[in-house]
């Protein structure tokens, strides 16, 4: 084991914010647009995609703190995005759900996403891309 720090051009997680950029670079300027950051759009997919839920889910599905998810639902919901209600079984509990006009943000901007992510599978290549996201899906199941 050496005591020197790795050159930055092989550091992962350099690597990783260089790929991360790469890719949201293009589609941060799409949500721009939109009028929502890249964070809302993560919890509008999520909430798309998976349904209603409570906070703690939205925060891990969506990679995102839960005090920083707090102020992002807190903007979602003044843009009706979003809406928020007790659940009926434990009143303690809050579901948040994607509203219909959270909806209509994803259908306006879905194609743009989606071309932007065919192009970087394009350049890629379809095998390398698919490799890439195995990879990415092993080194997040790895133990700390």
């Amino acid at each position: 084991m050496t005591d020197e720090l790795p050159l930055t051009s092989r550091s992962l997680p350099i690597a990783l914010l260089r790929a991360r950029e790469k890719v949201m670079g293009p589609i941060r300027a799409i949500l721009a647009d939109a009028g929502v950051t890249e964070q809302q759009w993560r919890v509008l997919r999520v909430l798309k995609e998976e349904g209603p839920q409570e906070p703690t889910q939205i925060a891990e599905r969506a990679c995102l703190l839960l005090p920083s998810l707090t102020r992002i639902l807190k903007k979602l919901e003044e843009k009706d995005l979003i809406a928020r209600r007790r659940d009926t079984e434990d009143r303690r509990r809050q579901i948040v759900e994607i509203s219909d006009k959270g909806l209509q943000i994803i259908a306006a901007n879905l194609a743009a996403s989606i071309e932007q992510a065919d192009l970087i599978r394009a350049k890629m290549g379809p095998d390398r891309h698919e490799m890439l996201l195995d990879l990415l899906a092993e080194l997040h199941k790895l133990d700390n």
